[in-house]
């Protein structure tokens, strides 16, 4: 990513973290270049996060975490600007994406909410199939007009007239090969588990085969992780093994009192 500095807009930028120090700092200087305005909800970390984003200019407010979209609404409604650009920490703005979102004329626009194509990465590796691209997402918005959904996991903005803009962000969601199937294998289904169990979600013992079997085949053949060599039999492995666990981590609980009883599920986020 360029390191050209652009004129900031009115725009707030915010950004969710927890043990971001590694990647805030260029979280924040990619924001820096079109957000006058910079907003870090911290919930918690015990690292230099907090310091190394006020060093960066931005404001840091402390929230104990509240789940994905009521954490990611608190920056906003602190926000001085109408127009916010959320970012998530592993997120940067593409030089492209950058000329796009100073063209706009916000001030006149009819849309709510305006979605950039996100790039998501393995290590430096851009995944292109497996469903992994485009994936179209509203990161700048009117939050007099709209906000994200009030959903603890998986929330989104909800703009009722979005538009997609022809630009890209970049998303280094996995540093390796070995992080994707740690993070599909634990925490990732551990919370999704838990998650259906408090819903009274129920599975039956072929729920972990068939929803496993599914995940792969949706992810190797329908959007063409095939063709992506071993990196797109990767991700459709790390899909399918994070929808056999959620199930059957979901059925233990179901199952086992003893493994129920031992899980905190007041920490699900």
């Amino acid at each position: 990513m360029s390191t050209h500095r652009a004129n900031p807009l009115p725009l707030t930028g915010v950004v969710i973290t927890l043990n971001e120090a590694e990647r805030i700092e260029a979280c924040l200087a990619s924001l820096g270049r079109v957000c006058s305005e910079l907003i870090v909800v911290d919930s918690g970390s015990t690292d230099d996060t907090c310091h190394l984003a006020e060093k960066a200019g931005a404001r840091v407010i402390h929230q104990p975490y509240l789940g994905d979209g009521y954490q990611k609404n608190v920056g906003p409604a602190a926000a001085s600007h109408t127009w916010v650009l959320s970012l998530d920490a592993d997120e940067r703005l593409t030089d492209e994406a950058v000329a796009v979102l100073q063209s706009l004329d916000l001030d006149s626009t009819s849309h709510d909410g305006f979605a950039l194509r996100r790039r998501n990465f393995i290590g430096s590796r851009w995944i292109k199939r497996c469903g992994w691209y485009p994936d179209y997402c509203i990161r700048l918005y009117d939050r007099t007009r709209t906000g994200f959904s009030e959903t603890r996991q998986h929330a989104s903005v909800k703009a009722a007239s979005p538009c997609r803009l022809d630009a890209d962000i970049e998303h280094y969601s996995f540093k390796n090969l070995g992080e994707l199937f740690t993070k599909a294998s634990g925490r990732f289904s551990n919370r999704s588990a838990k998650v259906m169990y408090l819903k009274g979600k129920r599975a039956t013992s072929w729920s972990p085969l068939l929803h496993g079997a599914n995940a792969f085949l949706r992810k190797y053949i329908a959007q063409g992780g095939c063709l992506a060599g071993v990196d797109g039999l990767s991700v459709s492995l790390s899909a399918a093994t994070n929808a056999y666990l959620k199930y059957a981590k979901l059925l233990e609980f179901q199952r086992d009192a003893r493994v129920r009883d031992a899980e905190n599920f007041d920490k699900v986020w």
